[in-house]
């Protein structure tokens, strides 16, 4: 019977497995991809918004030459947390079901069963892309996930979106010689985007080396050319790949199987915000999963508070 139970091994997960080790509890982090998996499979080319000491957990710090780390950072960075604590982490091994049981929770995962007085869910919401919802989008050329520009090099790249990631795709994939087109649903570039690139992709596309159609929607996509619903008519033009850069969500259908509760517009989680507990008892939200499809709201720099957080609760309720 652990103490603990963590489902995912991203930072945050991580972060949890410090402090619950910090509290000398008996826990284990189960992940179902590779370590810090969404960091992994973000592009290769990723520079952090934030500075190095607000992604650090556990109060490890996060040395770095760079002001702003970058993916490889990252992925040094946390790899060596983990190692370096001993934190027991089983990689590779996907959560199926989590049953309550008189007091207890009971996990099945795909190589294991294990019990657990507690669970902490910490899932992120990279898994899962936001789909465009149109025809010609489960074609082979469309991608929701971007690793490296060098791939698109001479192609006409369509990328959907105007937030950081459809923002660095479009400049990358320009730089590396695509022509690339850029389809946005409202006036402007959004002001999410990184402030030291807004003005780099706004001047672009001022000076045309980018295409862009503001107020606009993609329509259809095909295995040469796409369909692009503008202010002033359907227009169709010739295309290699779309960058379906249009987001992501947390895995609301295993939430609902856990029993939480979500909210009908936004499906943002039930949970108490001073502890994290979730309406399941003993069941705990950690990260960006809080958020629902407000997956802007949740990052590591504030939400690796709710780590301790979530220990002290449960240290209290023994």
């Amino acid at each position: 019977m652990l103490d603990i139970f963590i489902i995912g091994g991203g930072p945050i997960g991580l972060a949890c497995g410090l402090a619950a080790q910090k509290a000398g509890l008996s826990f284990v982090i189960v992940e179902k991809g590779t370590l810090v998996n969404s960091l992994y499979n973000y592009p290769a080319t990723m520079t952090f918004f934030s500075t190095s000491e607000k992604l650090e957990i556990g109060g490890v710090p996060f040395v770095t030459v760079h002001n702003k780390p970058t993916r490889n950072d990252a992925l040094e960075y946390y790899r060596r947390v983990a190692l370096s604590n001993n934190l027991p982490i089983h990689l590779f091994e996907e959560v199926t079901e989590v049953k309550p049981e008189n007091g207890f929770y009971s996990i099945t995962t795909k190589k294991a069963t294990y019990q657990a007085k507690k669970v902490i869910l910490s899932t992120g919401f990279y898994d899962i892309a936001v789909n465009l919802n149109i025809p010609g989008e489960n074609l082979p050329k469309v991608k929701h996930y971007y690793q490296d520009p060098h791939y698109y090099t001479l192609q006409k790249v369509v990328v959907v979106g105007s937030s950081n990631s459809a923002i660095d795709v479009a400049l990358e994939t320009y730089r590396k010689g695509a022509e690339v087109t850029l389809v946005i649903r409202g006036s402007e570039v959004s002001n999410r985007v990184k402030y030291w690139v807004r003005p780099d992709i706004i001047n672009r596309i001022k000076e045309g080396s980018i295409k862009a159609y503001f107020n606009s929607n993609l329509e259809a996509i095909r295995e040469n050319e796409v369909d692009i619903q503008t202010p002033d008519g359907l227009i169709t033009i010739p295309n290699d790949f779309v960058m379906a850069m249009t987001g992501y969500k947390p895995n609301f259908e295993f939430l609902k199987k856990l029993g939480i509760i979500l909210s009908e517009d936004k499906f943002i989680p039930q949970y108490n915000p001073e502890t994290m507990e979730t309406n399941m008892p003993g069941l705990y939200l950690a990260g960006v999963v809080c958020g629902g499809l407000d997956t802007h709201l949740w990052f590591i720099e504030n939400s690796r508070v709710h780590a301790d957080m979530i220990i002290n609760d449960i240290v209290v309720g023994r």
